[in-house]
């Protein structure tokens, strides 16, 4: 079998059969994990053994373990901190903030490989504006060229660890204030507003080899009328062509409420992949994924097949062997440096 397009989710912390079944349909092509299914480290260590299992090539997991307010799996695990206490000591220690994204990038996704997750959709290089609530503090800072510096450092980490990393939202969700779990943003500014400003830290990252890119449901109205996940020209002709990516495009959950203007669950998954996504995600709603699926029986893209395999994490390290890391003292230290429970001038 080779990699679907879609990436659904599970109900619980096992699989059920029906949820099995729905692993081996060719159109399938990976998991996502939420807080729902995680009990332990041991548990969801099991959890990915029995979906890689299932299947060769397996199927991809992955999850959201940005930190902050968003990281599914807390209890065994580091509790990270939010993108924006990079980019607040990035103010006053601009190459200790560098030093501890990159520690804590490795952090983050050692812990994740060693229960066997291939990659988290992070980091996010979105900008921090006061307009959007949705991002906020998960993004490293109002400055695109700091954004860049520390998500490249954060990323570096992970790929050490043997992640691969998925930037979002491109091209750029913090300029809006509604939130596209909720409403359909609009973004009326110019393309060379964009391009000069927000997908700065993206076109950095792609130049350094980014591995996958999550596109914002957000319409950009003065360049496209339709969201930058079901556009063809943000995806192919600015992302693809423009500035050269070759890495995989996910697109980001269409059960959210701006992706509803392609109309039905196997519409909306036609037109995200027709625009140039190679992967889709459909969660939180089975009845969509079903309908998906059934819509994709004899899909077939051989080139998204090859970039999709470039997603499995490489090296499997235990919990264990995690902790007796001398990396993982490093990173310890910057997450409390990172808390203000030590002072600033600590030799790290």
């Amino acid at each position: 079998m080779t990699h679907g397009p879609l990436m659904l989710d599970l109900a619980g912390t096992t699989l059920t059969p029906e949820e099995r079944e729905l692993l081996l349909h060719p159109a399938t092509g990976g998991v996502i994990l939420f807080s729902r299914n995680y009990e332990s480290p041991e548990q969801v260590s099991e959890l990915v053994k029995d979906i890689h299992d299932l299947r060769s090539p397996a199927l991809l997991v992955s999850v959201d373990q940005e930190g902050g307010r968003v990281q599914r799996f807390r209890e065994g695990f580091s509790r990270l901190p939010a993108a924006s206490k990079f980019g607040i000591l990035h103010e006053s220690h601009p190459q200790k903030a560098i030093d501890a994204a990159h520690h804590i990038g490795w952090l983050m996704a050692a812990e994740l490989r060693a229960v066997g997750i291939d990659f988290s959709f992070a980091p996010v290089l979105d900008l921090h504006t006061d307009i959007s609530q949705v991002i906020g503090d998960r993004a490293f800072s109002e400055d695109p060229f700091i954004v860049g510096k520390l998500a490249f450092s954060w990323s570096a980490g992970a790929r050490e660890a043997g992640m691969p990393s998925v930037g979002k939202h491109f091209p750029g969700h913090g300029c809006v204030e509604a939130d596209s779990h909720l409403d359909l943003p609009v973004d009326n500014r110019r393309f060379s507003d964009i391009w000069d400003h927000d997908l700065q830290p993206f076109r950095h990252m792609v130049d350094n080899h980014l591995e996958g890119l999550m596109p914002a449901h957000v319409v950009y109205a003065a360049v496209d009328d339709r969201p930058a996940g079901y556009s063809s020209y943000w995806i192919q002709e600015v992302l693809r062509q423009r500035m050269g990516f070759g890495g995989v495009v996910f697109s980001d959950d269409l059960s959210m409420a701006a992706a509803n203007v392609a109309g039905s669950y196997s519409e909306r998954a036609a037109t995200a992949l027709e625009a140039g996504c190679d992967m889709i995600l459909v969660c939180n709603n089975l009845d969509g994924a079903i309908e998906v699926l059934a819509s994709l029986e004899n899909y077939c893209d051989p080139v998204s097949q090859v970039r999709l395999a470039r997603m499995h994490g490489k090296g499997h390290a235990s919990c264990s062997d995690v902790r007796e890391d001398p990396r993982w003292l490093q990173a310890m230290e910057y997450l409390n440096l990172l808390d203000g429970e030590e002072s600033l001038d600590l030799e790290l």
